[in-house]
């Protein structure tokens, strides 16, 4: 009502001014009058019709709106309550499943409690039968005892020694033939070529180092010093320690030892059976020791020469023998010796340098690694430059050499001039080019820790590190170790080797027992 309203005063308006406009213009009044009087009524009529139905557009257009509200509103509420009955339902369902629970978890309870009674029931029948049975063995002991002349313990420790020994031995046999169907089928796995291919590789290089060549006039010698069945060679190699290889090699032999002094020795002593003609297993064993107190003392005449080459004199005949040895032991792949008597010298020249006693420089640096040729077994625990200061001061040098000695690896405070003078000169020898090769030196430890091991075990005579640590040859005393226990005397170094040391491929334990018959005839 309010739009026809608005639209028919518009109307009245335009048309009043537009006939007033006209009636000022031409001055004709009535006529304009009154035909504008028509026309206005024609416009308010068809404004009044344009009105009504804009109105009833209006109206229907509200109408719709409304409905299509009220569809939506209706179809949220469906929704909401289909989403509000199934929530009541998934809550019915999980209190059925929560009663459920419940009745079956008292159920449970109820049985827990009624078996707790019955196993304290049980358990106290059974201490009660417990006390019986002690009272009952108790007085079966006491019987025992008076019986046997025993007592309880003595019986006990009887019994269990010879189960220990039982078992040790049955343990021991199962072991070794575990191990013996192992290397039967050990072969077809790949690993075990990979290592054995390491390990030939690993040999290669170290024959280089550890090996002399003997050389014969015709291969015709080979076989008398093979003798017959292999005796010879292997009395040699036991008595020696050193792997003797005869191969296709003409005329020569090979002599293979990490240790160069049993090298030399059976070097010597091939020499002189070959030479002399006779081979076979006593004289053997009567030419090697004549060669060993021959090098004895061309060890002696080495250290005489080495300290008159480098002029030190009042030096104790003890020390002299271990500048000796000096020449068949090696550190990182240098020969001792050279590396002492260099160091000797490098010592004098910087001494003189410094204003200080060159001789005395020199005895220190000639001295400083006599530590690492040890007479003893116990002796190889101790740092070489700790031992060497020992037995320095054991054979009478004076302090400033002793401090020397103990300080060139920062063992001991240095307290003297010539100490850091032969630490300094100490390391000049061993650091120039090509002087040291650790890996020789660490295989040479590794041997020699194999053999250590061996000699770790009661009734081992020898034992010797043969085939580049491939295999530890141990002699035992016939008369403290049996057959017997040879084979687990083989056994228990193995696993030995195995927990204790870290090395390439396998090492092979032999155990040899000897048994002789000696008779003198008068």
């Amino acid at each position: 009502m309010d739009t026809t309203t608005i639209i028919i005063a518009g109307a009245a308006g335009l048309l009043i001014g537009f006939i007033i406009a006209k009636f000022l213009e031409k001055g004709k009044a009535s006529k304009t009058l009154a035909t504008a009087k028509k026309d206005a009524a024609a416009l308010l009529k068809n404004a009044e019709v344009e009105g009504e139905n804009i109105k009833k557009d209006k109206i229907f257009q509200a109408k719709e709106k409304f409905l299509e509200l009220k569809a939506e509103h209706e179809k949220v509420i469906i929704n909401k309550e289909k989403k509000i009955s199934e929530s009541e339902k998934r809550t019915r369902d999980k209190e059925s499943q929560v009663s459920s629970e419940l009745a079956r978890n008292k159920k449970l309870n109820e049985q827990l409690e009624d078996k707790i009674k019955d196993f304290d029931h049980k358990l106290e029948v059974y201490e009660k039968k417990q006390t019986e049975v002690e009272k009952l063995h108790k007085s079966q002991v006491q019987q025992l005892e008076v019986i046997s002349g025993l007592s309880a313990e003595e019986a006990t420790n009887q019994l269990l020694e010879s189960l220990k020994e039982t078992a040790k031995s049955d343990a021991m046999a199962f072991m070794q033939s575990t191990l013996e169907e192992a290397k039967l089928t050990a072969q077809q796995e790949a690993k075990k070529i990979v290592v054995n291919t390491i390990q030939r590789i690993g040999t290669e290089e170290a024959v280089e180092n550890c090996v002399s060549v003997f050389n014969l006039e015709s291969d015709d010698v080979k076989g008398r010093i093979i003798g017959r069945e292999g005796r010879n060679i292997r009395a040699l190699e036991a008595v020696t320690g050193v792997e003797i290889i005869v191969d296709d090699t003409p005329e020569a032999i090979i002599l293979s030892c990490f240790d160069s002094v049993r090298r030399e020795v059976a070097r010597l002593s091939l020499h002189k059976l070959v030479t002399d003609g006779r081979i076979h297993p006593a004289r053997i064993e009567e030419v090697v020791r004549k060669t060993e107190k021959q090098i004895e003392q061309e060890i002696v005449e080495i250290g005489k020469r080495t300290v008159i080459d480098l002029g030190i004199h009042g030096l104790h005949p003890e020390l002299i023998k271990a500048v000796g040895r000096m020449k068949y032991r090696s550190s990182y792949g240098q020969n001792l010796l050279q590396h002492s008597r260099e160091v000797a010298k490098l010592c004098g020249v910087m001494a003189a340098e410094l204003g200080l006693n060159p001789k005395l420089a020199k005895r220190a640096g000639l001295l400083h690694d006599i530590g690492k040729v040890p007479n003893t077994e116990n002796e190889l625990e101790t740092p070489h430059a700790i031992l060497g200061m020992q037995w320095a001061e054991k054979f009478g040098e004076k302090p400033d050499v002793c401090n020397a000695i103990g300080a060139h690896h920062d063992e001991i405070e240095m307290k003297t001039l010539i100490s850091p003078i032969v630490q300094v000169c100490d390391a000049i020898s061993g650091a120039r080019p090509g002087a040291r090769r650790q890996v020789l030196d660490s295989y040479i430890q590794r041997l020699k820790d194999l053999e250590d091991i061996a000699f770790g075990f009661g009734g081992v005579q020898k034992a010797y590190a043969i085939q580049a640590g491939r295999e530890l040859r141990v002699i035992v005393e016939s008369e403290k170790v049996s057959d017997e226990k040879a084979a687990q005397l083989s056994f228990e170094i193995s696993q030995k080797i195995q927990t204790d040391m870290t090395y390439p491929g396998q090492v092979k334990v032999t155990v040899i027992r000897e048994t002789r018959s000696v008779n003198v005839a008068k």
